[in-house]
């Protein structure tokens, strides 16, 4: 048996040990690191597998079923262990729940976190309702609920940021409006050169416009026991962020990627997209494959380099791939002329793996590989795509509709869409 076949079986009794493993537990470092181990490693029986298929095709004009299938069998074990390592870095890197209140807060700080510490627990509103009408705050009422203190906030912003993928990548503004509206120039002043003494000419005013990002609402509504609620030793704010973490990156990286403006935000793939030769502003560019439906049959790499240097080099430098996993394990067989593998691993657990030097986040929204698909995007996304959050997060709580458990109807406002059209360039599969 070969080195590659070797590792197949300690592959998978490695992902089988991991996956019974809680995610929700906070894990050791050297579990992390045990985890990242078994990824290169599982790479390298890749790499391996992959060279035969290779040399097959070479010397055969074709490649064996067995070995084809065996390759796809690694790739699809490399995809299983890159997420369980994707999912442990992230668990690591939340703080544990339990603590002290922080005493370092402003008194009104620290008594609005008390009163709102009291409503969660024990639904006793009135302090909280005193506050807010102090507060002359407009955002909350007894039957929308209180928003949440802002440590609560930032804390359900972050961990939200660590889970959806699009939002970690795109540039994000805090707003206290329904919508932003950011101004731009579709022509600009007129310029040129003159000599010293030459005559100017008047010279024409700046044209604006304006894109405005709309905040919808989006909601989440966790459960919990009285007796948990009753846990001084369970940290509230921590618990709510946990909880609503999940079903906010989900809608989130749904709506950023192909939302279509209604309700929700706009996402990057709804807005018209011409081919790149004939790209002008409120429209992305696209480059073409060449064969529906797949990546060219030969050369496939000259794709992946004339998409990145379609965009300008101002963006180029902080540009990265946008794909889900199945293109992602489509891409990782490329090799350059050198004999190299195009697509790398991240060197530590949670840093992103790279594909010809950018790095590549992976959104499962994306749509996969297939014919017209646009599969794959390329871009400076913190400058091309924008996320609003307007401030306050509200939690209304309802001890009544699922008794004997307290739900707490969570709600923040979001929007989102292309702010420079310029910035992004997408990949069509197709011939056109």
């Amino acid at each position: 048996m070969t080195s590659w076949q070797n590792d197949v079986p300690r592959i998978g009794t490695a992902l089988k040990t991991l996956e019974q493993k809680s995610v929700g537990e906070r894990p050791a470092a050297t579990e992390v690191r045990e985890a990242m181990d078994e990824f290169l490693s599982a790479f390298d029986a890749f790499k391996a597998a992959n060279d035969e298929r290779l040399d097959q095709i070479e010397r055969k004009m074709g490649a064996d079923v067995v070995t084809e299938d065996k390759v796809e069998r690694i790739n699809r074990a490399l995809d299983r262990q890159m997420k369980t390592v994707d999912e442990l870095a992230l668990a690591m890197a939340r703080p544990e729940i339990g603590g002290e209140m922080p005493t370092r807060l402003d008194p009104a700080r620290r008594e609005h976190k008390r009163a709102f510490d009291l409503y969660v627990r024990k639904g006793d509103a009135p302090d909280l309702r005193a506050l807010e009408a102090k507060a002359l705050s407009a955002q909350s009422d007894p039957d929308g609920g209180y928003l949440v203190p802002s440590e609560t906030e930032r804390l359900i912003d972050r961990i939200v940021s660590e889970a959806s993928p699009i939002r970690a990548i795109a540039g994000v503004r805090q707003i206290g409006a329904a919508s932003y509206k950011k101004p731009f120039t579709t022509s600009g002043p007129q310029s040129g050169w003159v000599g010293e003494s030459e005559t100017r000419t008047e010279t024409e005013a700046p044209k604006l416009s304006e894109l405005e990002f709309p905040a919808m609402e989006l909601y989440a509504m966790p459960a919990a026991t009285s007796t948990m609620l009753d846990d001084a030793a369970v940290n509230i704010d921590q618990w709510l962020a946990e909880e609503v973490q999940t079903v906010f990156a989900e809608q989130e990286g749904a709506a950023f990627v192909n939302g279509d403006g209604v309700k929700k935000p706009r996402g990057f793939l709804s807005y018209d997209a011409v081919a790149n030769a004939d790209w002008s502003w409120g429209k992305l560019g696209y480059l073409v494959t060449g064969n529906a439906g797949a990546f060219p049959v030969s050369n496939a790499a000259d794709t992946l380099i004339d998409m990145i240097y379609a965009v300008k080099a101002g963006y180029r430098a902080n540009g990265r791939f946008v794909m889900n996993r199945s293109t992602q394990s489509a891409i990782r067989k490329f090799k350059d002329t050198d004999g190299n593998y195009l697509w790398q691993p991240g060197l530590s657990a949670g840093a992103a793996p790279t594909l010809l030097n950018y790095p590549v986040t992976e959104a499962e929204d994306m749509p996969s590989i297939g014919t017209d698909a646009m599969a794959l995007a390329f871009g400076d996304f913190r400058r091309g795509y924008l996320i609003v959050d307007r401030l306050g997060v509200r939690v209304l709580r309802d001890p009544y509709s699922a008794k004997p458990y307290v739900l707490f109807y969570t709600t923040k406002r979001v929007g989102g869409g292309v702010q420079n059209f310029e910035a992004i360039k997408l990949l069509k599969f197709g011939t056109a």
